[in-house]
């Protein structure tokens, strides 16, 4: 990206100011470095977003920001809905409410290293990976409903977990306002035999060792210490997510002339708030949301099963559960005053502050976890939450480092076979059904999530808490 189109706020924020149909600034947190390595296509993207209608304050890029669909990845942006705001699928993106979700073990290295390869292949084999992966749940229509009404809460009164899981989780488990018959039929049968599956692309499950401890007082409150082992589950709402976007986003392009709405991009299709379409999608969504939090609980019940297989003495509780493609109905103050905006974040992760009342308790003196993931062989971090980020980015954070080259790119370059074996020599063990995928998702096809964390830390959308380095990765 070209620097000079942009005004140089700080070392971390830079600004587009208002042009042509622009309703607000684009705003990029990042370091001049990650500016740089940003594709124009984030600037356009940025510049659109701005453009849409009920957008408040700002187009906000996080500092992985890369081009994507509609919105760049990285992309947040609120709405009011009383003053004509929208909700655009293209805003929320393909797989909603992917997250991730870190468990405790109380393990140590010690405890783990005998046993490594054969946890490897334990969780391998209890937890289905890769494209068109499916899992021993099979839903019938009554079963997919209360699925998608329930979220995890169903997962857990199914026998998949406990209920000290749903403290633990974004909307306790379950959100609001779902509506499985906005789902359309094709979006259902697509998921009815994958949940408990991770899926394929970015998609991981990773055995991880905490390297290094960076705020000490937010690590006790989240109950980490060097040397922890934890588990990692990135993953989300499979085909139905997809199929829930690629249904609105048709239906939101042929709609959008009705509503007077001119799109600068056709992918940034979207539809009033407060229109039928609108609610509709809304109810969709959170349905959509709904199953991605009650698919990770699920993988989390098999990944307690894989270790009670090999290492029985651990515990598995949760320490925390965050999406990053969603859009919630949230209060922030605006000018002195509390308003309702429905807050889009693509990939992007809510970073609520200390003492927001949406926070468990346990956390709420200290901020909300932000889980941040690497991918495959490179680091992942625990961010804390800031009150400057609720004023500054709507409690938002990036999501992991964002990629730097496609996945075509990326095939082209490496060879599956080479990373497995330089990662193993590295003591990181992978397990997948295709190497390909190893190669569309090697560590050098992403930006430095190194980096990217550090321009989160430093901009106040997030507080550096803890480093992660992977041991064991499962790759979707």
């Amino acid at each position: 990206m070209d620097c000079s189109l942009l005004k140089r706020r700080s070392d971390y924020e830079w600004w587009i100011e208002p042009f042509g149909k622009m309703r607000v600034p684009g705003i990029i947190f990042a370091a001049e470095a990650l500016v740089r390595d940003m594709d124009h296509k984030v600037y356009e993207q940025v510049v659109n977003v701005a453009t849409l209608p009920g957008i408040e304050k700002a187009s906000y890029a996080m500092p992985d920001a890369h081009w994507g669909y509609g919105f760049p990845i990285g992309g947040v942006a609120a709405f009011d809905p009383d003053r004509g705001g929208v909700v655009s699928a293209g805003g929320v993106g393909f797989d909603i409410s992917c997250g991730v979700r870190t468990l405790h073990t109380g393990l140590t290295l010690k405890d783990l290293q005998p046993v490594k390869e054969r946890l490897a292949d334990v969780l391998f084999r209890k937890i289905p990976a890769g494209v068109g992966s499916t899992g021993k749940v099979h839903l019938d229509q009554k079963g997919m409903n209360a699925m998608l009404t329930g979220g995890a809460q169903w997962a857990v009164s199914n026998g998949f977990g406990s209920a000290d899981d749903l403290e633990r989780i974004e909307e306790h488990g379950c959100m609001a306002g779902a509506e499985p018959d906005q789902v359309s039929d094709a979006a259902k049968k697509r998921q009815q035999d994958e949940m408990g599956t991770l899926g394929s692309g970015n998609h991981y499950l990773e055995v991880q060792r905490v390297v290094q401890v960076y705020d000490a007082g937010i690590a006790s409150a989240y109950g980490v210490r060097e040397g922890d082992i934890v588990v990692s589950i990135h993953c989300g709402s499979r085909g139905l997510g997809h199929q829930i976007g690629t249904d609105f986003l048709k239906r939101m392009v042929k709609a959008a002339p009705g509503h007077g709405i001119e799109l600068p991009d056709r992918e940034l299709a979207c539809a009033p708030i407060h229109s039928d379409l609108g609610r509709a999608y809304l109810g969709a969504m959170r349905a959509g949301i709904n199953c991605a939090l009650a698919n990770r609980q699920v993988i989390t019940h098999l990944v307690r099963q894989a270790f009670a297989e090999v290492l029985p003495q651990a515990g598995l509780p949760l320490l925390y559960d965050v999406s990053h493609n969603t859009c919630k109905l949230e209060e922030h103050v605006l000018d002195g005053q509390p308003r309702r905006l429905f807050v889009h974040r693509k990939g992007a992760t809510r970073a609520w502050g200390p003492g927001h009342p949406g926070i468990p308790a346990a956390f709420r003196d200290v901020g909300q976890p932000v889980l941040i993931g690497g991918t495959m062989g490179t680091a992942s971090y625990i961010l804390a939450g800031t009150r400057e980020s609720m004023e500054i980015a709507f409690g938002s954070a990036c999501h992991g480092a964002g990629r730097a080259m496609s996945r075509t790119q990326a095939a082209k370059r490496w060879k599956g076979r080479e990373l497995v074996d330089q990662l193993k020599s590295q003591g990181i063990l992978i397990r997948t059904s295709s190497l390909r995928d190893v190669a569309e998702e090697a560590p050098g096809a992403y930006k430095d999530v190194n980096a990217v964390v550090d321009a989160a830390d430093e901009a106040k959308l997030a507080r550096k808490v803890a480093r992660l380095e992977p041991l064991v990765c499962v790759k979707g």
